[in-house]
């Protein structure tokens, strides 16, 4: 089946050669039986394992009353999804539904440019950061600060600056009256997982008072419970303006979000808009997750867990010499290998082994 997919896709995944077909807890088979211990979770979608039982039945519950509802009217899972994600992220906030982080961080960079052309026509100027990821559409990759990703796809949308991620001095030195917002990664995902420093975030956020501009975060990766927080903001106790979140929120359907405060609520009808945008279904699948997510106990044990798993990786790193750094909080955690051993040969190694992993950044599993 692997080689007659090449057949009908484009080529735009470097696949592995299995094809899965089911999938329970940690663990998922594919097309010959064969078992594997997954990693990935579906790169950071199935936070909750796959087929869990409180999505499945949130799912066929909802399917069978309301598959799609046109945003020109209201519909129950909806309000009650939005509901949830506002008491575990911004209790006072607003909320925009899409079907992906990119779109979430898209509807960010629109309010963004909004806020500012509400202030002066000149203030249209976005931060981001190097090495940062924020989506494939051309917005969303206008601020992916690596280059690899956007110069095929060049000229990007103007008026994006980027700055060396965890370098306050030159986001101070980079901000000025013309900046509408500044857009981070609390802990950088596709670059290799890199936790930012607390002293960055609050520069940002200092910056940003100062100079009436919004601050993103992007928790599309690092958001949903990953670290042991709901949220990885929670963690460093700097509030963004605006949040976007996706990928595990849906804990295996497609729904992203993108969370504003009073102050970046600015769109008004006509503005924007999302036809699947918050699919009763799918908001359905992701008040399961928060309500998982919000059980006593629940947090603690993914911060217990990533402490347990990293002091196993830091012995790991203390008897191999290629294990150049492990890092990450709660469950969202990083391996890098030094030049001697490339993340790609340990992941394809691993499948032969029954095991799923993911490479990202340069060198890291």
């Amino acid at each position: 089946m692997t080689c007659e997919g090449e057949k009908y896709f484009m080529n735009t995944y470097n696949r592995y050669p299995i094809t899965i077909v089911e999938g329970r807890g940690v663990r998922v088979w594919d097309l010959h039986g064969r078992e594997y211990l997954d990693f990935t979770a579906g790169i950071a979608v199935n936070i909750l394992g796959h087929s869990h039982p409180s999505i499945i039945k949130a799912v066929k519950d909802q399917v069978e009353k309301l598959m799609h509802c046109s945003n020109l009217f209201w519909n129950d899972r909806q309000m009650e999804f939005a509901k949830s994600l506002l008491e575990i992220s911004m209790k006072d906030g607003k909320v925009f539904l899409t079907n992906s982080g990119t779109e979430a961080n898209e509807t960010a960079l629109k309010i963004a440019r909004k806020y500012g052309k509400m202030k002066n026509g000149r203030k249209y100027v976005i931060l981001s950061a190097t090495e940062s990821f924020h989506g494939r559409t051309m917005g969303s990759l206008s601020l992916t600060g690596q280059p690899k990703y956007r110069e095929k796809f060049e000229p990007m949308l103007d008026g994006v600056e980027f700055v060396e991620y965890n370098d306050s001095n030159e986001l101070k030195e980079k901000m000025n009256e013309n900046v509408c917002a500044i857009i981070l990664e609390p802990i950088q995902g596709e670059s290799g997982i890199i936790p930012a420093k607390h002293e960055f975030l609050e520069t940002a956020r200092k910056l940003c008072d100062e100079y009436d501009a919004l601050l993103i975060f992007d928790e599309v990766q690092c958001g949903m419970g990953r670290t042991g927080y709901f949220f990885a903001f929670q963690k460093y106790d700097v509030k963004p303006d605006i949040l976007t979140v996706a990928k595990g929120l849906g804990g295996g359907l497609p729904i992203g979000a993108t969370v504003v405060n009073e102050r970046a609520d600015v769109l008004e009808p006509g503005d924007h808009g999302s036809t699947f945008g918050g699919n009763p279904v799918s908001c359905s699948a992701g008040i399961a997750v928060m309500d998982e997510l919000r059980k006593e106990g629940f947090l603690d044990h993914v911060k217990e867990m990533g402490d347990y798993a990293m002091e196993l990786l830091e012995t790991l790193k203390m008897k191999d010499e290629r294990v150049k750094d492990v890092r990450g909080v709660g469950l969202m955690i990083g391996i890098e290998f030094d030049e001697n051993l490339k993340a790609r040969e340990v992941a394809d190694k691993a499948l032969k082994n029954g095991a799923l992993f993911v490479p990202a950044g340069r060198n890291t599993l």
